[in-house]
């Protein structure tokens, strides 16, 4: 058992939850059951290392099966061990060190997708985790993160994604220019999510939503701008009803996401 908190290891996965260490490397940090239980699961080739308490390990007994099934070894830690490599306050007794797995733009778009979410600037990494997990639960293709939005591995994405990280392609690091000349090449609309776009209900009526789309989501308190605004087919705003000031971006993107879900398969 590991249960030295300050040993060279211990601290060079506690590293993970910094960038530069993330470059370097090319590995990243996976904190918590669900998140680990689907890299096993979808992924288990990237997983790398593979770090939990005994109590955890006889909680969550599915994930030593699917490690082992997998071929890999659980090193057991203490609890002081664990908090020092976790990101979280608390963490849940399990943690990963994975490898980065982006996925090419070229092989996106070569699979011919009919729903793509594409971020522009969005740097809240919980909003960016959750608009994966939204993308994949609407069936989406793929997610890219254009090279100005939050970095994909960062610990609050990666939990925000619940796992869903492991379940569909993301592109990273690309200039939304290329993004969107490449992408209506590939037969795709570009819809910008901006509040100075149609109402969502009109488009619905008129079937603009049937067709295969990348959805435009720009910076959360900016929006896109008048350039990158310019660059998409259309725009679409989603309609509020009641008295909020605003509505969260991840919040807009689900909303946007499905009505494509459900124009496409209906």
């Amino acid at each position: 058992m590991i249960d030295n908190p300050r040993s060279p290891r211990v601290r060079a996965v506690a590293k993970l939850a910094k960038r530069e260490a993330r470059l370097e490397t090319g590995l990243f940090l996976l904190e918590g059951p669900q998140s680990v239980s689907e890299a096993l699961a979808y992924r288990p080739e990237l997983v790398v290392d593979l770090f939990a308490t005994p109590t955890a390990l006889e909680r969550y007994a599915d994930i030593a099966r699917r490690a082992a099934a997998a071929g890999i070894e659980t090193e057991f830690v203490s609890e002081q061990v664990l908090e020092a490599m976790a990101d979280t306050v608390t963490p849940q007794g399990i943690i990963a060190v994975c490898r980065q797995f982006p996925t090419s733009l070229k092989d996106i778009l070569g699979n011919e997708p009919k729903l793509i979410a594409i971020l522009e600037e969005v740097r809240d990494p919980g909003n960016a985790g959750t608009i994966i997990r939204a993308a994949d639960a609407a069936g989406a293709d793929a997610v890219i993160f254009t090279g100005r939005s939050v970095d994909l591995y960062n610990p609050k994405v990666v939990r925000a994604t619940t796992g869903s990280l492991f379940h569909l392609p993301v592109a990273v690091g690309v200039e939304l220019e290329s993004v969107i000349e490449r992408t209506k090449g590939a037969g795709l609309q570009i819809i910008a999510a901006d509040i100075k776009g149609a109402n969502l209900l009109d488009a619905r009526k008129t079937g603009a939503l049937l067709a295969p789309t990348a959805w435009l989501f720009g910076n959360e308190a900016r929006g896109l701008s008048e350039e990158h605004y310019a660059l998409a087919d259309s725009a679409i705003t989603v309609p509020i009803y009641g008295h909020a000031e605003s509505m969260n971006l991840a919040t807009a993107a689900s909303v946007c996401l499905y009505e494509s879900a459900f124009a496409q398969r209906a």
